[in-house]
Order: structure tokens, then C-alpha cells, then sequence
């Protein structure tokens, strides 16, 4: 019983990462753009949570690292990006900068589903890219140059060393 307990709690976390993610667009959608911004940030310390209780318990599962992946390109590359534009004045660089962000988002976690690397990550880890957004958006700033950057950092060929 209680090992089937200790497989569920990380996933558990996984999916209050995933709920942050999509009350953080509900609430942008209501004009509560702070809230929205703190909800991104509430979904990183789950998203580091998730990890760490997963390894710790020796209960690491192909179904958790995907569903991670999915919470993360909600939480950390769509709501960000729908914070963006929320608040950004509308141009043809914000509009580039509001596709390309969460797209090289989704395709940054989809290159390391496929090939993980050990002990550091290629590119900029979405969570280190969706939180700069929020953020800038907690304090009404916008900026389409640092988004697409950010965008293009994520799946840039940098190594990153993991935490």
C-alpha cells in the first residue's frame, strides 16, 4: 500500500503543476495578470517537486516523465506567452515572439524526451524560460526581444549544467 502511495505522489505533483499552469491562464483571461504570473511560479517549485520525490523514492516512470513534459509546455511555455501578450504592445515581433515561444518550448522538451542527456541539459530548460516572462509580467512589462531570445535560447545547442 504504501509503495503504491509513494508512485502516486509524484505524479500528484505533476498535475498541481499542470492545474497552476491552466488557472494561470484562467486568471490572465479574467485580467488578473499578478495572480497569473504567481500561479507560473507556484507551478515551478511543484514541477522542481515532482523531480526530486520521484528520484528520491526510486519511483521514476516513463508515464511521469511524459506527463512533466506535457504540465511543462502548459505551464511554462503557453500561459507565459498568453502573459506576454497580454501586455504587450501589438506588433509583428510580438505576434513572431508569441508563436515562436511556447513552439520552441514544445519542441525543446520533445528533442529531450527523445534524447535525454545526464548531467546537463541542450538548451534552455523551459521552466528557465517560462519564469523570466512571468516575472517581467508580474511587474506589467513586456519585452519581445528578451522573449524571443528566451524562445531561441531553449533550443539553442548550450549546455546547461543541471541543479
Amino acid at each position: 500500500m504504501l509503495k503504491q502511495l509513494a508512485k502516486v505522489v509524484p505524479n500528484l505533483l505533476t498535475i498541481g503543476n499542470l492545474l497552476c499552469g491552466v488557472l494561470s491562464i484562467t486568471f490572465n483571461m479574467s485580467g488578473f495578470l499578478q495572480v497569473a504570473s504567481i500561479l507560473i511560479f507556484l507551478s515551478a517549485t511543484l514541477d522542481l517537486l515532482d523531480g526530486r520525490i520521484a528520484r528520491k523514492l526510486k519511483v521514476n516512470s516513463e508515464f511521469g516523465v511524459e506527463i512533466d513534459s506535457l504540465a511543462d509546455i502548459v505551464s511554462f511555455g503557453v500561459a507565459p506567452a498568453l502573459l506576454f501578450h497580454s501586455i504587450a504592445p501589438p506588433s509583428l515581433l510580438t505576434s513572431l515572439a508569441f508563436f515562436l515561444f511556447p513552439t520552441m518550448g514544445a519542441l525543446r522538451l520533445a528533442k529531450f524526451s527523445v534524447k535525454p542527456t545526464i548531467g546537463y541539459f541542450q538548451g534552455l530548460p523551459i521552466p528557465a524560460a517560462g519564469l523570466p516572462l512571468a516575472g517581467m509580467a508580474f511587474f506589467s512589462y513586456s519585452n519581445a526581444w528578451i522573449t524571443l531570445i528566451l524562445a531561441l535560447l531553449m533550443v539553442s545547442p548550450i549546455r546547461i549544467k543541471k541543479l
